[in-house]
């Protein structure tokens, strides 16, 4: 019974000490994460901004989005530097030493850090996989909408709008701005065939579609022309223009998806290359059985290749981004394995310069891997699914180095 009743006693201690330095954690790790992100949260509007012409309006709308798309980010260099506050202020302060003499583990006294890992790698692969898609979604259709209320008053008081880089001119005789609706409008555009087109129309609604990522146009009494073929296609009453939106807002890249819409995408890409090399294997058949060897290496095969090609890129992009996700989110974990022990083993050094000491190499060795991988894997020159863990496993073996060196001395 003495021997159940001392076990509670040094139990008891243990769980208070535990309790106390998981509070120190959260409350060192939620100033600095606000602090951090507030700070790359306008960095990040400016840029937005920049890149994209947005207004103050458009800016304020935009910055709830911003923030979700930097915390996957900021969460591991915080809970980093919050560690290595934490256990280097109680190793400085020799709690961790008298610890140590109470016969408690070192290992007891990091479990609230590594929990605190495992609950910020969650959190943090929630945001990647989940949030940051929907915000990023959020973000494109006020920048779209901000584009369409751009288009139209340049219309409204210029009645003119041309852009070069995509081959297109607007000309119209006035602007209905609340029905979307131009009146007696003209437009000129360049078509797949590299022709000059020209449109009139009497009066003419626009539609900027964000999801399919265009722009239409519901022309009615419309006449096209093209050189040589003046009126070609005679009046009609409605007539249907589509425009795709620019690269840079209407793209749709893998880090935008959630990982089940990228694994959808990537059975519809597996079934279309299947169907390309069945094609392909046809064409090739039939080539060899006509006696025509010289088309063999004309493009009636060799674009088959190039769309395989294609298929293959985008996958290994799309395979990368997914296993990518799980290792990135699984840094916040590898981090306190390795900031916890490294802080205690620094206890007569200033935070700032253990977390300086513990920091560089990572930024120096962890992260400059970190893009080596993710190229290769995108290449597909190594798989995704061993190659994104290599920078973790290097951060493992430190912390593994580290923390012998802690339970020994």
């Amino acid at each position: 019974m003495d021997v159940f009743e001392t076990g509670t006693l040094r139990t008891q201690p243990l769980k208070l000490l535990q309790r106390h330095i998981l509070s120190e954690l959260l409350r060192v790790f939620i100033m600095l994460l606000i602090g951090l992100t507030v700070m790359l949260v306008f960095v990040g509007l400016l840029r937005e901004a920049t890149e994209r012409g947005l207004g103050p309006r458009q800016v304020v709308q935009i910055m709830p989005f911003v923030v979700p798309s930097l915390l996957p980010f900021t969460i591991p260099a915080t809970i980093l530097l919050a560690v290595t506050v934490v256990y280097g202020r109680l190793a400085a302060e020799l709690e961790v030493t008298a610890a140590k003499a109470a016969g408690i583990h070192p290992l007891r006294l990091l479990t609230p850090a590594f929990a605190l890992g495992c609950i910020f790698t969650v959190v943090s692969f929630a945001l990647t996989d989940q949030v940051i898609p929907w915000a990023i979604t959020r973000i494109e259709t006020i920048v779209t909408q901000a584009m369409e209320d751009i288009f139209f008053d340049v219309l409204k008081s210029q009645r003119y709008l041309s852009s070069p880089e995509d081959g297109y001119s607007v000309t119209v005789h006035d602007v209905d701005v609340d029905g979307r609706v131009l009146h007696e409008p003209t437009f000129k555009y360049r078509n797949s065939d590299h022709q000059q087109v020209t449109v009139t129309a009497r009066a003419a609604r626009v539609c900027f579609d964000v999801e399919n990522r265009n722009v239409l146009l519901d022309l009615r009494d419309a006449r096209v022309s093209m050189p040589g073929r003046e009126n070609f296609g005679g009046l009609m009453k409605h007539h249907l223009l589509q425009f795709d939106l620019k690269e840079e807002l209407g793209a749709t890249k893998a880090r935008h998806l959630n990982i089940e819409e990228i694994r959808r995408q990537l059975v519809t890409l597996r079934e279309a290359s299947r169907k390309s090399r069945l094609k392909r294997d046809q064409e090739v058949a039939m080539l060899l059985v006509t006696g025509d060897f010289e088309q063999l290496i004309g493009d009636s095969v060799n674009h088959f290749e190039s769309e395989e090609f294609s298929a293959d890129f985008v996958s290994n992009r799309m395979r990368t981004e997914i296993h990518s996700r799980y290792a990135m989110a699984g840094s916040c974990l590898f981090f306190t394995f390795l900031g916890g022990p490294f802080a205690i083993l620094q206890a007569r050094r200033q935070f700032v310069t253990s977390f300086i000491l513990c920091f560089l190499p990572i930024l120096l060795i962890y992260y400059p891997v970190v893009f080596l991988m993710l190229n290769l894997a995108r290449n597909g020159s190594f798989e995704p699914w061993w190659s994104v863990w290599i920078p973790n496993a290097l951060i493992g073996i430190a912390s593994l180095l580290v923390l012998r060196r802690v339970i020994r001395h």
